[in-house]
């Protein structure tokens, strides 16, 4: 049975596991699942449209589910999507999409920190770390193992590259490439996340490698062209390097080869 405070709003709809604590003061709307272990602190709203997964730990005065701060949302039914064994501290803020039947995504093992906000239809992957006061914009992506340091603004439509860090207090207003350290608010690229790297498993020569294509896509001054054939010439071509080299590809020129206009 499920251990509910009696202060506690909870709708009869809302389906709910049985090892389920919701604290005092929490509310929970109609059509909202809670799956095994997940654990309520004190006055968390949970709203409609909103799924969490197993061992999901919810801080005191947290918000999950609530409307798109987005002036085109008008009413319509979208989605929150959880995943399992994530930590989000007091007050943060996760919000369901923008456009019928849209979801915002989190994956699993996220630890956001208090205060921090996820915006409308984000795709947030598994292992991610939002240090206090960080907010992502709508429809941002953030993909496995991306840090991200406190007081941080990220820009809408920008994507966070596997294995990134960005250090604190950076504005982020376009995609910060895979497996580096960005900082600041030109979002200079500094050099490769060797700590983050090390704990993802990536050998010494790999990150290297890594080192190596930072150093001339990043620092050099030539062109991403240049930079890419070069790279691809005289630095072993790992599955991390080719990825990033992908990455910047993309980021840069699209899929159709040309440059992208923002």
């Amino acid at each position: 049975m499920a251990q509910i405070h009696p202060f506690a709003i909870v709708d009869p709809s809302a389906e709910i596991s049985d090892d389920v604590e919701i604290g005092p003061g929490c509310i929970v709307d109609a059509g909202v699942k809670i799956g095994a272990g997940c654990i309520l602190q004190s006055h968390v709203r949970i709203c409609t449209g909103t799924t969490l997964g197993d061992r999901n730990f919810v801080g005191h005065g947290a918000i999950l589910g609530g409307d798109p701060q987005d002036r085109k949302y008008k009413g319509e039914k979208t989605f929150l999507e959880i995943g399992n064994d994530n930590v989000f501290r007091e007050y943060a803020t996760v919000h369901r999409a923008t456009g019928e039947g849209l979801t915002t995504k989190i994956g699993s093992d996220l630890y956001m920190m208090a205060y921090a906000h996820i915006g409308h239809n984000c795709e947030v992957h598994d292992h991610i770390t939002i240090a206090n006061n960080s907010a992502f914009g709508g429809h941002v992506a953030a993909e496995d193992y991306v840090t991200v340091g406190g007081f941080t603004g990220v820009h809408q439509f920008c994507r966070l590259g596997k294995v990134a860090m960005v250090g604190g207090y950076s504005k982020i207003v376009k995609d910060v490439p895979p497996f580096m350290i960005v900082d600041g608010i030109e979002q200079e690229v500094i050099d490769i996340n060797a700590v983050g790297l090390r704990r993802y498993g990536i050998t010494p020569d790999g990150r290297l490698a890594l080192h190596r294509a930072c150093k001339l896509l990043f620092k050099s001054q030539l062109g991403l062209r240049n930079a890419v054939e070069i790279v691809r010439r005289e630095v072993p071509m790992t599955p991390e390097v080719e990825y990033l080299l992908e990455f910047e590809e993309q980021r840069a020129f699209g899929r159709n080869g040309r440059a992208r206009q923002r």
